[in-house]
């Protein structure tokens, strides 16, 4: 036999694992083990470690050595705990076999129960508990499981039996058949496996067991757990855990019964018990949605002693824990088990209520609070609601399982969501019920709307996980996918691709598109934002180009402007027609007559935002797109000269018309992206970097005048040479000393420049020099570190790369560490080497995304600099970078 221990026990009296051991033993067998030694009553079984996963897909789906000796050993513990033998005709050990990834995927792997029971064993389930109609449902419910997730027959065939069944006995729920019926159900069942398969449904509890192991296994690599990964940056090499547990039953009777509960409220975070039960069910009719389950609360007065013991048994793991915990539980004829409890998926809002509330009741501290909430999912607490002041037409209220407000056209079927949700369309989902199946139409919807499944539902749960409005257990809506519609209620119907709204956060449906209104932050968002920013040592700034946008940064936390660009201040309708006449100006004196009339308005766009934005910095950057931009389209505008031609129109509409044409060909460049923009602009036209200084610096000084100290920053784009920055620099430098000299005022300023070339990286040492500051402009550097055109790269290529595991992740999105973070890093040491104070930045997209904030924190930066929405994430993901590396 192998030496190296692939199984670990769990069980009174055997604790092989520990908590601590979650990458080996998977987040749920941790939690077995660490419940186990706690004396929480948990029915005992055995892991099988994540790294018998990794060597199964090594090594063509093929075990280890000594792995079955040692599953052999742990079924053997499993039967002297519980005093009963796996296979045993007439007192059979049944088991529950599930996964368990390092961090929970709900829903994405696969689950078989009541496994071990044949037509032998069965009967002795009859005898041990004289309850005949109880053991065929059990047995009826392994087939069905065993035959979906083993044999791969379609879980919609079994379904259509059991409702053909229904029909045939004129009854409405499972609870109804008779012991009968649902032995005849497992016959029915068993051919139906066979016709499909070829194969006979295996009877041998051992065949059994192997079967499921390989299908939990095999289930790590399905198509829902992949989509499932890749949207929550789980790694595809961690593989999952197998949990072999004994199967305790809620189905047993009236006096049975299970649940799913968290022990703080999961949505909004408030400190109360959350959840669902139903009585003689098993686990999956909660999750699944079969049937409408009860509050947690009303366990109390209809079992008070369960109640009871399994309130404590919260406040033990929440202690021990120190976070909410998401627990599973049955009773079996008045007894609790416990089976299973990890760390429970809330919102963002309930994230930072009960990371608040956690500090304030001394169970953690600041610094912990401020690592419980993901930086990313703070978007969700930017989530619109319905104004409640729209005129809307309430259609039916479901459970709000998840907040946030949504519109969009309604669609039944996931794959047509995926297909119109990936072409821009807003979408809501609407569902009977979702399944893991589902999780693509998911991703992509606005909004999930399902008529039956409770607050635990896939549904709920996952649109939570997603930060996507849902509403579930609207059951006064009835859902005809055939039809492709659903009737609310008052008779409405609501047709494939009609609009609807939705209101996660009180469950309300509304018919058409309602209004909806920007959230605001609460009180415990403002306190754990306080301690993010005691924390880190990162400055966040956004990038803002108008007022507007400038209140929103300082509203959201932003320590000042790190991009503002002026070329949007150009494409101003009362505006463009200046621009162009400066473009087409056949003159150095034309040209500046043109600017001299822009000069004002320049002046005024920067005098609003540096008031705004009072002493709190503020980079300016020069104007950077090729020219061309501003003109019109050519082919538009020869179209126009041609109708023109055609109909006899002015000639000299017609000459001032073909002149523009002239222009716009002779600034047509083959790759305008790499062509005559940034500061190769300024390079041939000394002339625009000037004025724009003149209305920087006049705007400041006029400022200052009036009592406000701001502090402008100009950064000159697209630098590939030291002395292209020098150049430009002489001519910002001199208008900028010429007019604060005018003005008798003091003003502090610095000129820098936007690394965003490889070879401004490269030779950063140099052009520190002149530059006071760098600001990595990630977007264009990615582009031409990886020689991708971003609009031709998304549209075309780039999402199969995503699909084929060629690169992780989208690099627009996420900072390239390897390759474009090297060149940001080597930009950094290269230009401090010159000048130890550099003071340097990021303001590309980047600026915003967790993963790439905390790698500037990591590489010495300054600051980054996002759209001021992304602010808060930034402000904590840099909190937790400096938590987890610090720098003070």
């Amino acid at each position: 036999m192998a030496d190296k221990k692939y199984v670990y026990s769990f069980g009174k009296g055997i604790t092989e694992g520990t908590g601590e051991m979650r990458n080996l033993l998977g987040g749920k067998g941790a939690n077995l083990a660490e419940m186990t030694s706690l004396g929480i009553n948990v029915p005992p079984g055995f892991t099988i470690t994540t790294e018998v996963c990794t060597l199964y897909y090594e090594n063509d789906r093929t075990y280890p050595e000594g792995l079955e000796e040692q599953v052999n050993e742990a079924i053997a513990k499993v039967e002297k705990l519980m005093g009963s033998n796996f296979g045993d005709p007439d007192n059979p050990l049944l088991f529950s076999v599930r996964s368990g990834a390092r961090v929970s995927m709900p829903g994405m792997m696969d689950t078989v129960l009541n496994l071990g029971l044949n037509d032998e064993t069965v009967q002795g389930l009859i005898k041990r508990t004289n309850n005949e109609r109880f053991a065929y449902d059990s047995y009826r419910r392994f087939v069905q499981m065993y035959g979906n997730v083993v044999m791969g027959i379609d879980g919609a065939d079994f379904e259509a039996m059991i409702e053909k069944k229904k029909e045939e006995l004129g009854v409405t729920y499972d609870s109804e058949f008779t012991a009968e019926a649902l032995k005849e159900l497992v016959a029915e069942f068993k051919a139906h496996v066979t016709a499909k398969t070829g194969k006979e449904f295996p009877n041998d509890p051992k065949e059994q067991l192997w079967g499921a192991i390989n299908a939990v296994f095999g289930s790590w690599n399905n198509p829902r757990a992949i989509t499932y990964r890749n949207l929550n940056d789980i790694p595809h090499h961690w593989g999952t855990a197998v949990n072999v547990q004994t199967m305790v039953f809620g189905n047993m009777g009236d006096d049975c019964g299970t649940g799913v509960a968290f022990t703080r409220n999961p949505a909004t975070g408030e400190n109360q018990y959350y959840g669902e039960y139903l009585i003689n069910a098993q686990g999956e009719d909660v999750v699944a949605g079969v049937r409408t389950p009860k509050p947690i609360a009303e366990l109390e007065k209809e079992m008070p002693e369960i109640y009871k013991e399994l309130t404590e048994i919260f406040d033990k793991l929440e202690h021990h824990y120190k976070d909410v915990q998401d627990v599973e539980f049955t009773f079996q004829q008045g007894k609790l088990y416990m089976l299973q409890t990890r760390a429970g998926k809330r919102t963002a809002k309930a994230a930072v209520k009960i990371a608040v509330d956690m500090v304030k009741e001394g169970l953690i501290d600041k610094r912990t609070a401020v690592t419980r909430v993901e930086a990313a999912k703070l978007d969700e607490l930017l989530h619109r609601r319905i104004d409640p002041n729209a005129d809307a037409k309430l259609l039916a209220k479901g459970l709000n399982a998840s907040p946030g407000a949504a519109t969009g056209k309604v669609i039944f079927d996931s794959n047509e969501a995926a297909e119109l949700g990936a072409a821009g369309e807003a979408i809501i989902l609407v569902r009977t019920e979702t399944s893991p199946d589902d999780i693509n139409g998911m991703a992509v919807a606005q909004g999930v709307l399902t008529s039956r499944g409770g607050m635990t539902s896939h549904a709920a749960v996952v649109a939570r996980g997603m930060g996507k409005p849902a509403v579930s257990g609207c059951e006064s809506i009835k859902v005809d996918y055939e039809k492709e519609q659903f009737v609310a209620p008052d008779g409405t119907v609501v047709k494939k691709g009609d609009y609807i709204t939705i209101d996660g956060g009180d469950g309300s449906v509304y018919l058409g598109q309602v209004p909806t209104i920007e959230p605001e932050l609460d009180d415990d968002f403002e306190l754990l934002m306080s301690w993010a920013d005691e924390i880190r040592t990162l400055q966040v700034r956004a990038n803002a180009d108008t007022p507007e946008d400038a209140r929103k940064a300082i509203e959201y936390g932003a320590q000042g402007i790190g991009l503002t660009r002026t070329e949007h201040m150009f494409f101003d309708e009362e505006r463009l027609p200046i621009v162009q006449e400066m473009i087409l100006a056949d003159s150095a004196e034309a040209r500046k007559e043109a600017l001299d009339k822009l000069l004002p308005m320049q002046k005024a766009d920067f005098k609003e935002i540096l008031k705004v934005m009072g002493e709190r910095p503020v980079t300016i950057r020069l104007l950077d797109p090729p020219l061309h931009e501003f003109l019109p389209d050519y082919n538009e505008l020869l179209v126009e000269i041609t109708e023109l031609k055609a109909k006899g129109g002015d000639a000299s509409e017609i000459e001032e018309k073909e002149a523009l044409l002239k222009k716009i060909e002779a600034l047509h460049e083959m790759n305008p992206m790499l062509g005559h923009r940034g500061c190769r602009l300024g390079m041939t036209y000394p002339e625009i970097p000037a004025m724009q200084a003149r209305a920087i610096f006049e705007a400041a000084t006029e400022l200052v005048k009036e009592g406000i100290n701001v502090h402008p920053e100009v950064m000159i784009p697209l630098v590939s040479d030291v002395n292209e920055l020098k150049k430009i620099k002489e001519v910002v430098a001199k208008t900028a000393d010429e007019v604060i000299a005018a003005a008798g005022v003091d003003l502090k300023y610095s000129v820098g420049t936007m690394i965003e070339l490889p070879r401004a990286a490269l030779t950063a040492d140099e052009i520190a020099q002149e530059a006071e500051f760098f600001s990595f402009g990630t977007n264009d550097l990615t582009q031409t570190t990886f020689g991708f055109s971003r609009d031709d790269a998304e549209g075309k290529f780039l999402p199969h790369y995503l699909d084929e595991g060629i690169l992780e992740k989208n690099p627009f999105q996420v900072l390239d560490q390897k390759g474009v973070g090297q060149l940001v890093k080597i930009g950094v040491e290269k230009g401090r080497s010159t000048r130890a104070d550099l003071k340097v930045g990021i303001c590309g997209e980047h600026g915003g995304e967790p993963s790439s904030v905390k790698f500037c924190h990591d590489v010495g930066l300054n600051y980054v600099s996002c759209s001021p929405y992304r602010v808060p994430i930034a402000r904590l993901a840099a909190a937790q970078a400096e938590i987890e590396n610090p720098r003070k």
